[in-house]
């Protein structure tokens, strides 16, 4: 059986592919990719999230999550109506969430804290996480850790470490 292509982590359904997006659907069946997997963001990026879904049902999977660019002031608002979406059907994974450091440092107790609710909404569905971490490894990993059990599985994206600080470790 020939193998085929996973892309892990897609915006598709945001507003600047709009002009392209039933173009690059069709390159990526003649690229042979079978699934699309789909973070999404806050409440802004849902609807439209879905409607891709809705339209490509065996290719696009939607996962939901709070990106930590999207955690501010008001984000136990924005974790409400994730935790309402996850409670309402099934999702690929939690996420996009984690921490990012590199844009804005002024709700790292925030970042922290939605982080650690989402861990937890994962290990509670049995889902894998999507987590983000730019300029904020070791700090992801520092939150991670406790929260570990042997139940937890998923990826690390926008990695900004190096494979040399990798190998010291």
């Amino acid at each position: 059986m020939p193998g085929y292509w996973i892309d892990t982590h897609a915006h598709i359904y945001s507003k600047e592919f709009d002009s392209d997006a039933n173009d690059m659907l069709l390159r990526c069946e003649e690229n042979n990719v079978k699934k699309i997997f789909m973070p999404n963001i806050d409440h802004t990026s849902i609807d439209a999230m879905m409607e891709v879904e809705s339209k490509n049902p065996n290719r696009c999977y939607p996962m939901m999550g709070l990106h930590p660019c999207s955690v501010k002031k008001d984000f136990e608002k924005e974790l409400y109506l994730v935790e309402d979406w996850l409670n309402k059907r099934k999702f690929a994974a939690v996420g996009e969430m984690g921490t990012d450091l590199y844009w804005d440092k002024t709700f790292w107790k925030e970042q922290q804290e939605a982080f650690k609710i989402q861990v937890q909404w994962a290990k509670k569905r049995q889902l894998p996480l999507v987590i983000h971490c730019r300029e904020s490894i070791d700090e992801t990993i520092a939150l991670l850790e406790p929260l570990v059990d042997g139940n937890l599985t998923g990826i690390f994206h926008c990695f900004s470490g190096s494979r040399a600080s990798e190998e010291n470790d």
